[in-house]
């Protein structure tokens, strides 16, 4: 039998797991609510409570669901459904399964329409164990650094407040590295195109599209802040980050055209 990403067996056990995961949920929904009661809250609270948590979890909804779609054509709609609907995101999903990728030889892209079950499987192993790391260490972890955090904190607000900023920027820098990765082959060209060590060409250009998509995404986000603070749109503090994502993404179809892949 042929291998595919997006066999019928795949979405039966992506299927399952998410159904545990939705009957958890479902499970201390219904305990919420008890406990709710028993303490003497009104049913109307209750009720305006679970609408409005439904309503909000429509904008983190529709990243997940972007990410998905980004991820659905080299590793199929069962894989990455399972992966955003349980623990991951799109950064790190996309980096964790092109370093697979890259160690068996190939690029993700180069999988497309051409992947193995053996590929497949090591890039699923890859993308999940790798994320997995972070549960782990929290148990085991998480309390010591706080504790250490809190002491810093109470010895000196003003550079616990600056390490805190410099651990997040760190975070960030390490994923915001790939979008700069290709800008060498502005200065590594020859007659405005750049041949990498496989023998594959690219437009000179071409490694400035991350770069603009990325000013593109910030330029939609500080214009949802000023909205935010100039016309009191607080709302839409839910809904800035997917409003980013696809103008970003949208901006890259024509940025392509222009600069060339």
């Amino acid at each position: 039998m042929e291998f595919s990403v997006n066999h019928p067996i795949l979405f039966l056990l992506v299927g399952i797991v998410i159904a545990v995961v939705l009957a958890q949920s479902v499970y201390f929904l219904v305990k919420s609510v008890r406990r709710a009661k028993k303490i003497g809250m009104e049913k109307s609270k209750i009720k305006k409570t679970i609408i409005t948590a439904a309503i909000f979890t429509i904008a983190p909804a529709v990243s997940i669901v972007i990410a998905v779609i980004s991820l659905s054509q080299s590793l199929g709609i069962a894989l990455p459904w399972l992966r955003l609907s349980v623990v991951g995101s799109l950064s790190y999903e996309a980096i964790a399964a092109a370093n697979a990728a890259s160690g068996m030889g190939v690029k993700l892209s180069d999988l497309v329409g051409n992947m193995s079950a053996s590929a497949y499987i090591t890039i699923t192993i890859v993308m999940t164990a790798s994320i997995m790391v972070g549960i782990w260490l929290v148990p085991l972890l998480a309390k010591k650094i706080q504790g250490g955090l809190v002491k810093f904190e109470k010895k000196d607000k003003k550079w616990s407040e600056i390490l805190q900023n410099a651990l997040f920027i760190g975070m960030i820098s390490a994923f915001v590295g790939y979008v700069f990765c290709d800008l060498s082959r502005l200065w590594q060209s020859e007659g405005g195109v750049f041949t990498n060590s496989d023998g594959e060409t690219f437009s000179s250009t071409s490694g400035l599209i991350p770069v603009l998509v990325m000013v593109a995404a910030a330029v939609v986000m500080a214009l949802c802040g000023l909205l935010m603070k100039k016309l009191g749109w607080k709302w839409l503090n839910d809904y800035a980050l997917p409003i980013s994502m696809v103008l970003g993404m949208t901006a890259a179809i024509p940025l392509t055209a222009l600069l060339g892949g």
